[in-house]
């Protein structure tokens, strides 16, 4: 089986949740496993204490926390869970509480996200963790999130029988594909000027591709899928390794 066959394999549902990351409990209802929902909280931690947001404490009896919530999202929290799955940690922050400037929090803040995840490389049952910072009032679409700090579910996920044409799958990704490819092959004849406004275009064209997808159809939209096969085919980042190899030309001298 090819990588592109393993992907798109990769979309059918499952019969069970990860039965390594949840168990059952005596009502048979799904909980996040005890050993996992503590390294979740450590991971949190030290991001925390990484953006002087930390440590994270709460009040047993109030419930008042030193941010709104941290959870967990994504096919790891569904019935479409993979071996290309990761676990999707959203550490949950009132911007507004953090400075009245939510632009500058957020652009702090994802800076900040960005430099945790690509100095880490935490996996916990050879699912990579990824940290993420979420906005409270931030829209989120899933169909499964967790909350790792209350354990307990915020929406948990049903089983639901959906059938999906693969080839069409297909077909919506491979148009990305080509327009990625292709701007590679173009990139030595453009300006870096221009081939950045380009990727920074394709990039915010993705982004409502699979708003769209989502608002629209849930996770098991063909545009959100579709986002998922470049994002696991290498796509996603072959477009931004491009842009940092373009930005990377631009500001080095002979």
């Amino acid at each position: 089986m090819n990588l592109a066959q393993s992907i798109l394999q990769s979309f059918q549902l499952k019969k069970t949740l990860n039965p390594d990351i949840w168990t059952l409990d005596k009502d048979d209802r799904y909980v996040l496993r005890s050993e996992i929902r503590d390294k979740l909280l450590l991971v949190a931690n030290d991001f925390l204490e990484f953006v002087d947001i930390g440590p994270l404490d709460c009040d047993v009896v109030s419930k008042e926390c030193t941010i709104e919530d941290v959870t967990i999202t994504g096919s790891i929290c569904n019935f479409n869970w993979s071996k290309f799955s990761d676990i999707d940690l959203h550490l949950v922050v009132d911007y507004d509480e953090v400075d009245e400037n939510e632009e500058l929090v957020n652009n702090i803040l994802m800076t900040k996200k960005n430099l945790w995840n690509a100095s880490h490389n935490v996996s916990i049952k050879n699912y990579e963790v990824e940290v993420y910072v979420q906005n409270s009032e931030e829209l989120h679409f899933s169909s499964g999130v967790y909350s790792v700090l209350f354990n307990k579910w915020l929406i948990a996920p049903k089983k639901v029988n959906v059938k999906l044409d693969i080839n069409k799958v297909l077909k919506k990704a491979t148009g990305w594909m080509e327009l990625i490819d292709s701007l590679q092959s173009r990139a030595y004849g453009m300006s870096p000027e221009e081939i950045i406004e380009v990727i920074n275009r394709i990039k915010e064209k993705l982004k409502r591709f699979r708003m769209c997808g989502l608002e629209k159809g849930g996770e098991f939209s063909y545009e959100n899928l579709a986002f998922k096969f470049l994002r696991r085919s290498g796509y996603i980042k072959k477009l931004f390794d491009l842009k940092n190899k373009v930005v990377d030309l631009s500001l080095s001298l002979d």
